[in-house]
């Protein structure tokens, strides 16, 4: 989720061989100004292209300058409008692959629909749509952040990559040594795992009443028990009946008093469970908590609801533009990713390894 690049890789970052095109979308400001900071430190210039709407609301894209055998980097961020936004970047790049470029590279800090990828009743897997969508209008590589499941890198039959951060716990949190990183849900548990061993820090998993926005029973899967019950259609015939599970207590695995807690998830968006999360952690004897998330959709009254509650601080990554939301909650703080981002675009553009980015996480140690 969060990732440190290296401060070595700053003197690298504007050595960039020729070819190299990067463009921004029209989705927002926000998508334009994380544009012209990752063109910066790349030191190549923003490309030249109109993405407009007509008045019928149809998505126009001209591309105004020669993209032929170029590697062409698109770079968009969600808005409120996630649709519009996905045809925005589907005929950008279908545009870049009609003019011939030798590569074409989405870089989606957040992946829109990422959370609809299971199938739940009769309902599909919208995000294997969106990853076929992008492939056919000509995508070759993908530059995401953070992926909702590790398992959408499989929808696409294009490489995918999605470096995290963790610098801010090591540089922004004070005596970040005594804190434990702490999972909301047992569903959680393997991404604060993956925090506290490379932090060097404890883990506490929160399970029990305060359930995760995004259980399983609408598909089935935490369908109550078979039980089996003498019917009264005939003495001697017994069917099975179905009695609901009760919900166990709330248990918190771990030990949080004294400690800092720092919440880890991917998308904060309702934030229900992060305060139901954040009331049981007060109660065990947490005496600060954070919380940590990749993509701050912050939707309805998030800002408010976290104001006021037993949060210390949330810290999210301007993946998504959450301008608004910060003024209405000084509790959000936003990191920057165009360092990580452009790094990242300037390995692939060298055809560098990208495991350097996964692999060099610094700890003070």
């Amino acid at each position: 989720m969060f990732c440190v690049t290296p401060p070595e890789l700053e003197t690298k970052m504007n050595i960039t061989k020729g070819g190299l095109v990067l463009f921004s979308a029209n989705s927002n400001s926000s998508c334009m100004e994380l544009s012209k900071k990752i063109a910066e430190r790349l030191g190549v210039e923003m490309g030249k292209v109109q993405v407009y709407q007509e008045p019928n609301r149809e998505t126009r894209v001209q591309i105004q300058e020669s993209v032929r055998g170029k590697d062409v980097f698109i770079i968009q961020t969600v808005s409120k409008d996630v649709n519009t936004t996905i045809m925005e970047l589907l005929i950008m790049v279908y545009a870049c692959k009609t003019s011939c470029a030798k590569s074409i590279i989405g870089v989606i800090p957040y992946f829109p629909y990422s959370k609809q990828c299971k199938m739940r009743k009769r309902g599909s897997i919208v995000s294997k749509l969106l990853a076929s969508m992008m492939c056919k209008a000509g995508l070759t590589h993908l530059i995401t952040m953070d992926l909702h499941q590790k398992e959408i890198q499989g929808f696409f039959n294009i490489p995918v990559d999605s470096p995290f951060l963790l610098q801010y716990i090591q540089e922004e949190i004070p005596d970040y040594r005594n804190a434990v990183i702490v999972a909301k849900s047992p569903a959680s548990a393997k991404r604060a795992q993956s925090f506290a061993e490379r932090l060097c820090l404890g883990i506490a998993v929160i399970h029990g009443d305060a359930q995760d926005a995004e259980s399983d029973l609408v598909d089935g899967r935490h369908s109550p028990p078979m039980v089996r019950s003498v019917a009264a259609i005939h003495p001697s015939l017994e069917i099975p009946m179905l009695i609901p599970k009760e919900k166990p207590p709330i248990t918190v695995v771990g030990d949080v008093g004294g400690r800092i807690a720092i919440i880890v998830d991917d998308i904060i968006d309702d934030v229900d469970s992060f305060l139901a999360a954040a009331e049981t952690l007060k109660e065990r004897g947490a005496y600060k908590i954070f919380v940590m998330a990749t993509h701050g959709l912050l939707s309805s009254d998030a800002p408010r609801l976290i104001e006021e509650s037993a949060i210390d601080e949330v810290v999210v990554t301007n993946t998504i533009p959450h301008e608004i939301q910060k003024l209405q909650c000084p509790k959000i703080k936003t990191v920057d990713i165009s360092m990580i981002l452009s790094e990242a675009i300037r390995r692939i553009h060298n055809g560098e390894s990208m495991s350097y980015l996964f692999r060099n996480i610094g700890l003070d140690d």
